[in-house]
């Protein structure tokens, strides 16, 4: 009775699991096969609107998109951009993150200093691409102002049109917006670790540096690697603020892969097999690469016990077999 009973109350969770399973198989999975499928097509938009596979040569799309030029700037900026930006942000949320869990003091007003750094991660792309494009406005903008009255700059200075300082501003940007956010997981992590294992620390006299890399640090492996896997998905899918901000400009410096596939699909050439094509080679590098990441950043200890496991399981197996016989 207690069996049917408890396989009774199962399929309550079926039930209120449905909705995401539905919203999911519509609103992400169907549109992930059909991207994939496109990019196999002649697809496009504006004056030809053929939905018919290639036949002589499938991979016609991908082999256009693969020796793009314009592509490898793209991918190269994306890269560039993720992880100028990654590194001071993951280096910042760290010191920020001992800081605020460290045990032999008290941060005052801790609880604002997390909201006032998280804040900036919960404001609008457009917002942030607005704010910025006004403060290194030109000729008039407060950069410019008070660079000119502290005698910087004898004139005003157009920014947004250098390469190098339209990148880095937008490297800036991202860093600004998302270390919060990293802050915040970090945190997490840390406080997930047992209390016991900090107190014993202290008891064999750690310093604060030595507690931070000996023992917290190891102890949020799992979290450092989602972390990056996330980041590494998000970068590579930049979009919203070198869009809104320079929309890729100038000469297509900040043009990261996100904004190249937005030009082939929607302005002005309604490529959408290219753009799908492009679409599916940057899953292909996304997951490449974090399973490189889930791979190299592995528990080596536990992944050692499971293969030792594993052979005891088997010697088991064989002296059972034995035996019957």
């Amino acid at each position: 009775m207690k069996k049917k009973k408890n396989a009774g109350y199962a399929k309550y969770g079926y039930i209120f699991s449905l909705p995401f399973v539905i919203a999911y198989l519509i609103f992400s999975l169907y549109p992930t096969l059909y991207t994939a499928v496109i990019g196999f097509t002649d697809l496009k938009g504006i004056g030809k609107t053929d939905f018919r596979f290639l036949t002589e040569d499938i991979f016609a799309n991908y082999r256009a998109i693969l020796t793009s030029p314009t592509f490898h700037l793209a991918l190269r900026n994306t890269v560039v951009m993720w992880l100028c930006n990654f590194v001071p942000q993951l280096i910042l949320a760290l010191l920020l993150t001992a800081w605020f869990t460290d045990r032999r003091f008290k941060v005052p007003g801790e609880g604002v200093f997390k909201v006032l750094f998280y804040m900036p991660n919960i404001i609008t792309a457009a917002t942030i691409a607005i704010l910025f494009g006004a403060l290194f406005g030109y000729p008039m903008g407060p950069v410019n102002d008070l660079l000119t009255r502290f005698g910087i700059l004898d004139a005003p200075y157009n920014f947004l049109i250098k390469k190098n300082i339209a990148r880095g501003i937008i490297i800036f940007i991202q860093t600004w917006m998302w270390y919060g956010y990293t802050m915040i997981i970090m945190i997490s992590g840390v406080l997930g670790i047992s209390p016991e294992i900090f107190e014993a620390a202290e008891v064999d006299g750690a310093n604060g540096w030595q507690t931070f890399f000996q023992i917290t640090l190891p102890n949020i492996k799992t979290i450092l690697l989602f972390t990056l896997v996330t980041s590494l998905i998000g970068g590579l899918n930049m979009f919203d603020i070198p869009k809104m901000f320079l929309n890729g400009g100038p000469d297509n410096s900040t043009m990261t892969v996100g904004v190249f596939i937005y030009n082939q699909a929607f302005s002005g050439s309604y490529l959408y097999n290219r753009a799908s094509a492009t679409s599916m080679i940057m899953f292909v590098i996304i997951v490449m690469i974090s399973a490189v990441l889930f791979y190299a950043l592995r528990d080596k200890d536990e992944a050692k016990l499971r293969k030792i496991v594993r052979q005891q399981e088997r010697e088991v197996r064989k002296q059972m077999k034995g035996g019957a016989k």
